[in-house]
């Protein structure tokens, strides 16, 4: 534990300088000011979603790819990708490439009900997918669309629609640049904790200040960061003409891999299972009928089946 340099002066001193408890409030509220004003100042509407996100201006697409790339390299000098040739790796190739294929449409798609002229981030993309060695059950899609599937996820994906769901969720993170938007929140932290350090609070009230903006704000966050990458990669699986219906046993089974019930919802960076199932049967009808309308086999909309 830090000493508090401005505590113990203040102390040796014999006088008290900073208000009630030793904290220079008008420090505090000098630093609550900035993180509110950095907060509100780099707010845009996300096109997917209609909803405001928070992206720091200065981190541009193509920082955001660099920061991508790098944590790739780094995961594949660490882990053991199978053979891209293997059935494994051929068949996740073949769900992305048609996931892939099919963003520009669902973007555009989303955007004009959400009233947003859409980005296209994804056609900068340099994609790259690799099926990796694991126990694990689980995906990712890092900014940049580089994207890893872990062995250990196909035991409880079971079937191609669920492996695709998945690809789309973890896809849709990307397009939706929630990986800037979480390092755009740990700079709102960053600067809350200086502020709480410079204003000479106590580590102890630090802690509890730290915490507080965990639950209220940062894991609030990180949960409708999921549900959006729910709906958008359920969207994005049905125009792939893979079938939506699949994700609700998909996620049945996610739960039972994990144990069943976890933490406290509000304690996770994830929506429990119940409610990400509740959430997933409420966008069963549009998903229907994204499939219908963008699902195209042999040059015709297909529907529903």
């Amino acid at each position: 534990m830090r000493i508090d340099p401005f505590g113990n002066q203040a102390q040796a001193g014999g006088r008290q300088r900073r208000g009630f408890g030793g904290i220079r409030w008008w420090v505090l509220l000098l630093f609550a000011g900035y993180a509110a004003y950095y907060w509100f100042s780099n707010q845009t509407v996300d096109p997917y979603t209609g909803e405001k996100a928070v992206i720091d201006k200065t981190l541009s697409v193509e920082d955001e790819e660099a920061l991508g790339l790098q944590a790739y390299q780094e995961i594949l000098s660490q882990e053991r990708p199978v053979d891209p040739n293997s059935p494994a790796a051929r068949q996740v190739r073949e769900i992305a490439q048609r996931l892939i294929a099919k963003t520009d449409e669902v973007e555009a798609a989303l955007a004009a009900e959400t009233g947003q002229p859409p980005q296209y981030i994804s056609r900068g993309f340099e994609w790259d997918v690799n099926v990796i060695q694991s126990d694990q059950v689980n995906a990712f899609c890092l900014p940049g669309g580089k994207m890893a599937v872990y062995t250990g996820l196909f035991n409880v994906a079971k079937n191609t629609d669920a492996m695709a769901i998945v690809m789309g969720h973890e896809i849709a993170h990307a397009l939706l640049r929630h990986g800037a938007q979480r390092m755009t929140q740990q700079k709102v932290g960053q600067i809350v904790q200086m502020g709480g350090a410079v204003s000479g609070m106590d580590a102890g009230s630090q802690q509890m200040v730290m915490a507080a903006m965990g639950y209220g704000v940062l894991l609030p966050y990180a949960r409708k960061h999921e549900t959006q990458a729910d709906y958008v990669g359920l969207m994005l699986a049905a125009a792939a003409c893979f079938n939506p219906q699949e994700a609700v046993p998909l996620w049945e089974r996610m739960s039972e891999a994990s144990g069943g019930a976890g933490q406290p919802e509000f304690a996770s960076t994830h929506p429990n299972p119940g409610t990400r199932i509740q959430n997933l049967q409420s966008l069963m009808p549009k998903a229907m009928e994204y499939r219908a309308k963008y699902c195209r086999e042999g040059g015709a909309a297909v529907g529903a089946h």
